[in-house]
């Protein structure tokens, strides 16, 4: 009974020690499996860049390091609002950013229509805009090669690799024929030449195919051309149709040959009527051909318009989406502006078309057109964007994989209020946070380092992309008491 006694001392004396030794060792929380948490939607958010006639850059500065500035200026503010891709014209009519085999370069850069400005312009845009995690989409107009007034004001002499019989001259737009196969060739040359020599991650066309007879003024007639080339097609709508069809499968057929990581994005009209009868482009074709890996209606009018309802159009777009991932941009130039709709005069209606879109499981991004209202902030609108776009968001995966998948991080820990985690290969890092297991998390940061300073109680995971926009399974989640 003693020996009992005596050994059931001891054990109890030597537990108390063992606690009392544990006690001066930190805790160190398990890992929360990844699964457990609610992480926030993917999201593209870009803003275009008009270069024609210097819209919004470089705005009739020719010197280089005003234009530099300027340009700089754009993406910090751009930045600070958690923007994510711009969409800079640099073939706004018939002419080019960079140094092209095939088109002079832009006036706008210059004053002068073919002067060199002395420095790689596009490179410049594509650094600057990925030193800031930011995508860069090249714009381009397929077709337009130059605007006048009317008859009496003649076109810009062509650049010297331009046939005259590839251009249709209209009363006010100057084109390459659509209906021609060594225009069609062409085009696909002018994009694989800008592919092989710069690192941009998408191309990018809006609305202008055939030209509208409202900005064209009198049309020359495409009646000789549909006599030469127009054998198979029931109707010469159905042959321009075709015509356009033939020059965006091309295209495609040029990136996926060349780049194929590079995305193509078309921002159509509004109306699918108007693009199919008048500007003969037949986007939903595009869509389910799968030609494109983005569609971009410009829903530029206000929830509620008796012609072209945000909302309708909206819904429009999401049903004949088909192999396309569907964005919307968004008419940012008319908020605050006296002459549009009494809707546009409160930052309200971009919120709730933000809203509409974000609602809409099919949608994965927007487009703010263009970049200087951004920067002028009618009616407080940036603000309100500002409050809308609070926290930073990754861009989906959009294209055709090509880079090696990213490695889940590994070794993720906190210590002294410092988050780190050990990262394989050149690849950018995604944090989230999440302040508890039943609330939708955060993108804390997009970052190129393997540490961030942290301080909120909560849980933190760490990703890895690559580039192509592929994200890593997620790393085990560490809670920060």
């Amino acid at each position: 009974m003693k020996k009992n006694l005596l050994y059931c001392t001891i054990l109890a004396a030597l537990i108390l020690i063992g606690c009392s030794k544990e006690s001066d060792v930190p805790e160190v929380p398990s890992p929360v499996p990844a699964e457990k948490l609610i992480f926030p939607p993917k999201e593209m958010r870009s803003v275009w860049i008009t270069t024609a006639w210097g819209l919004d850059w470089p705005m009739g500065k020719y010197d280089v390091q005003s234009q530099k500035n300027q340009y700089i200026q754009y993406l910090d503010r751009f930045q600070a609002l958690h923007i994510n891709a711009v969409i800079v014209q640099v073939k706004p009519m018939g002419d080019a950013f960079y140094h092209s085999p095939y088109e002079p370069w832009s006036a706008s850069i210059t004053g002068t229509r073919g002067q060199n400005p002395g420095y790689d312009v596009l490179q410049f845009m594509i650094d600057e805009a990925h030193k800031r995690n930011m995508e860069f989409h090249a714009w381009m107009n397929p077709y337009r090669i130059a605007t006048r007034a009317g008859n009496s004001t003649p076109y810009p002499p062509l650049h010297a690799s331009i046939n005259a019989k590839w251009v249709v001259n209209h009363e006010k737009i100057q084109i390459y024929n659509p209906a021609l196969p060594e225009v069609r060739q062409r085009l696909a040359d002018i994009v694989k030449d800008l592919l092989t020599r710069y690192e941009v991650d998408g191309i990018h066309f809006d609305d202008y195919f055939y030209p509208a007879p409202s900005s064209a003024g009198t049309m020359v007639s495409d009646a000789g051309d549909y006599q030469q080339y127009g054998a198979g097609y029931t109707t010469i709508e159905d042959f321009r149709r075709a015509n356009v069809d033939k020059t965006i499968e091309a295209v495609h057929n040029a990136i996926v040959s060349s780049k194929p990581e590079v995305v193509f994005t078309i921002s159509p009209a509004a109306s699918p009527d108007y693009n199919m009868k008048t500007l003969f482009a037949d986007v939903a074709k595009w869509c389910k051909e799968g030609w494109i890996d983005i569609v971009m209606p410009q829903l530029y009018q206000e929830i509620g318009n008796q012609y072209n309802d945000f909302q309708a159009r909206l819904g429009w777009w999401t049903q004949y989406n088909y192999k396309a991932v569907p964005m919307v941009g968004h008419g940012y130039y008319k908020f605050g502006d006296p002459q549009q709709p009494a809707a546009f005069q409160s930052a309200l209606e971009l919120e709730r078309q933000l809203e509409l879109t974000r609602r809409n499981q099919k949608v994965l991004g927007n487009a703010m057109y263009s970049a200087r209202y951004i920067l002028f902030n009618k009616i407080n609108i940036t603000d309100k964007l500002a409050t809308i776009y609070k926290n930073p968001t990754v861009i989906p995966f959009l294209g055709r994989e090509v880079a090696t998948a990213p490695v889940k991080p590994q070794n993720i820990k906190i210590e002294n209020n410092m988050l780190s985690w050990n990262r394989q290969g050149d690849l950018i890092s995604v944090v989230y946070y999440f302040p508890d297991q039943t609330k939708e998390g955060v993108v804390l940061s997009i970052t190129k380092d393997t540490s961030l300073p942290v301080s909120s109680s909560g849980f933190y995971c760490v990703t890895t992309i690559n580039k192509d926009n592929k994200e890593s399974e997620p790393s085990d989640a560490v809670e920060k008491k």
